[in-house]
């Protein structure tokens, strides 16, 4: 397998959408999209150490993340919250090594014949934390990282038609990140495979949470060029040249630019979406990627037999999908009487 590329300049924050409903960590997927940024003036970092903790606001075991609520204060005394997404990074086998002999402190916590459990202390240069930042945040940002319940919708083709399509359509959802990069005004280097058709190209990009220094967590996204198809629920059979270019050329370029086989990814879409653009995922197979429970993922092989089979195939299935009990989406559900 060949070695992990590498570390390029990540996507800026950005996007917006229904985000992740059920998944540790996947909401930034839309907020950290590209073109948007969020950063106090070109060029600056963000005043870490400045920021104000206010409280925490979700925490993930599985994906080792925070989810942090904190405040800012500008030059003129006003403050400005901030959400503040920290994630311990993977480990780099190259590191291991390293890690184990420079630990700063080795402290027994139990032994029991052969097994015993320690808790070690890294040197700061391999205690790397991964930090995204939302700044300014809104209200909207700080709700949509809170931990919520989370409810199970079955949409039908007619719940699409009357529900959640006019509210998709009531929404400012931007989307220019996506254009940005379709017209290389913005990571035209990040590009691994680029298919310029209108009708059945796409671009290959890394995802933001993968941080190109491992093969691992391999994930990457193809955006279509075409601007026309907002989700799965768009698909026909019109769209099959589309869709098998996306999986033949995908996979094609990821064995060739990192050696990682077809047989080792996760190709899917997501429904809902976290941002209405049609875009396929790309994720190393042994990487327990967010957004890929049942009640989500879909999978590209998947998608095309079913449109093979009946071109109108996603105009008739009813779908299901998880919600937050804050997203208005729900809400819509709820007075329509189908939750």
């Amino acid at each position: 397998m060949a070695e992990g590329p590498e570390p390029k300049r990540r996507r800026a924050e950005a996007g917006d959408g229904a985000g992740e409903a059920a998944g540790d960590g996947a909401e930034a997927e839309a907020e950290a999209g590209a073109g948007a940024g969020a950063e106090p003036s070109p060029g600056a970092p963000f005043p870490l150490s400045s920021v104000r903790l206010r409280r925490l606001l979700r925490d993930s075991a599985r994906e080792k993340a925070a989810f942090v609520h904190g405040q800012v204060t500008g030059p003129s005394g006003e403050d400005t919250d901030a959400v503040l997404i920290l994630e311990k990074t993977p480990f780099q086998e190259e590191k291991i090594e390293e890690l184990l002999r420079k630990h700063t402190r080795l402290e027994l916590q139990m032994a029991n014949d052969i097994y015993s459990t320690y808790r070690l202390y890294p040197p700061p240069e391999l205690s790397e934390i991964k930090t995204t930042v939302v700044y300014p945040a809104t209200e909207k940002h700080l709700q949509k990282y809170l931990r919520q319940e989370v409810h199970l919708i079955r949409e039908s083709w007619e719940d699409y038609k009357n529900i959640t399509l006019p509210f998709i359509q009531s929404q400012s959802f931007s989307i220019q990140w996506v254009y940005n990069i379709l017209e290389k005004k913005a990571e035209a280097d990040r590009i691994i495979h680029e298919n310029q058709d209108p009708s059945n190209g796409f671009v290959l990009v890394p995802d933001f949470k993968w941080n190109q220094n491992q093969l691992y967590d391999l994930y990457l996204i193809a955006l279509i060029q075409r601007r026309d198809v907002k989700s799965l629920r768009d698909l026909t059979g019109e769209h099959l040249p589309l869709l098998k270019n996306i999986l033949q050329e995908g996979k094609e370029a990821i064995v060739k630019r990192f050696g990682v086989p077809g047989s080792q990814l996760r190709i899917y879409l997501h429904y809902q979406p976290s941002y209405y653009h049609l875009h396929v995922h790309f994720t190393a197979l042994g990487y327990d990627a967010p957004g890929t429970s049942v009640e989500r993922a879909h999978l590209l092989a998947d998608v095309i037999d079913n449109l093979v089979l009946d071109s109108s195939y996603y105009q008739k299935r009813a779908l299901t999908f998880a919600l937050r009990a804050d997203e208005p989406l729900l809400k819509k559900f709820q007075e329509a009487g189908r939750v």
